[in-house]
């Protein structure tokens, strides 16, 4: 409940799988400047393993201002016999910058979702703000912008950003606009709703890379309808789920046709233009096509309208039902 009321959310590990599948570092620097408790560590060393590689060619680095997260993050590395660099202690990332030299291959990062209080006004001369200078009152393209500047020349990154990073107008579409220009994002991902536990919110996951293999253009995937609800109220993502993301994510950057109405679409820099560079997946990938199933459109509208007659009769029966049997014990209506 603490989390929640400063903006900081578990990271559902199916969303952390699916970063690491998609982004598969299997050797070099990973960065992750807001860690939490090193969840996104955790699962690339598991992805190494599971792929027959040494995790020791990993080389980790991390950031995370609250004090009890820090130390958790600690003993989780150590838990799993890993090693690496988080600092003396914990720190706030834009104020104290652990790492400022570092240039990671591979950036998984959850940060905190519309982060207000960040100090903003205090940053206005920053060297991290190439493409503009983010809003006092929202960190969403602090992070952003910070995690880019520490990409390595040929780094890629993937970060989960609140649905309204895709479309936020102002400042944040000026800077959104000039990290699409300078041809930094591959791939969007719209995720399925009630995936967090703390949080209701609904989520994207941002692929940038500095080196594109499919130049000027971005893959779209909205992936809003899949997974499936393990409880009332939190859904999860199969293995199948993620498999069919990641893979159409690399079937993409292999230059292979990935298009699918309502699920798959690749656009190129003028589209994006056109759409005043926002980047919400549903604007691209149009409508899931409906299977024809034959029947003459008459023939279907006489046989619904017969069958809603039918349950109009049914539910007229039952309602007085209810009344006769609610007058015989008193309470009539």
């Amino acid at each position: 409940m603490e989390g929640k009321n400063a903006g900081e959310f578990y990271t559902p590990s199916s969303v952390v799988r699916t970063l690491v599948e998609i982004l598969q570092p299997y050797e070099g620097r990973v960065y992750d400047p807001c860690c939490g408790a090193g969840g996104m560590f955790v699962q690339s060393a598991k992805f190494v393993e599971n792929h027959q590689r040494r995790v020791s060619e990993l080389s980790i680095f991390g950031q995370e201002s609250n004090a009890n997260t820090w130390k958790l993050a600690q003993m989780n590395l150590a838990i799993h016999a890993l090693e690496g660099d988080l600092g003396s202690g914990h720190a706030d990332t834009f104020f104290n910058d652990l790492h400022p030299t570092m240039r990671a291959d591979f950036i998984l990062a959850n940060p905190p979702f519309n982060m207000k209080d960040w100090g903003g006004d205090r940053l206005v001369e920053d060297a991290r703000w190439k493409y503009g200078l983010p809003p006092a009152g929202n960190a969403n393209y602090a992070w952003m912008q910070h995690m880019i500047y520490h990409l390595s020349p040929k780094g890629k990154m993937g970060l989960v950003l609140a649905n309204g990073s895709l479309s936020a107008s102002g400042r944040e579409g000026e800077i959104r606009a000039n990290i699409i220009k300078d041809d930094l994002v591959e791939c969007i991902i719209a995720m399925p709703d009630r995936l967090f536990y703390s949080t209701g919110i609904s989520v994207s996951l941002w692929i940038i890379n500095k080196d594109k293999k499919q130049k000027g253009k971005t893959l779209f995937l909205d992936c809003r309808n899949i997974g499936h609800m393990i409880d009332r109220a939190h859904r999860d993502l199969s293995n199948e789920d993620i498999d069919r993301v990641a893979g159409t994510y690399k079937d993409f950057v292999d230059g292979k046709d990935v298009q699918e109405l309502g699920f798959a679409h690749v656009a190129d820099l003028e589209e994006i233009k056109e759409n005043n560079f926002v980047l919400t997946p549903g604007r691209y990938v149009g409508l899931e096509e409906v299977e024809d199933d034959g029947e003459l459109f008459e023939e279907k509208m006489e046989r619904l309208t017969s069958e809603l007659s039918e349950l109009f009769e049914e539910s007229h029966r039952l309602e007085a039902l209810i009344k006769e049997q609610l007058g015989e014990i008193g309470y009539g209506v």
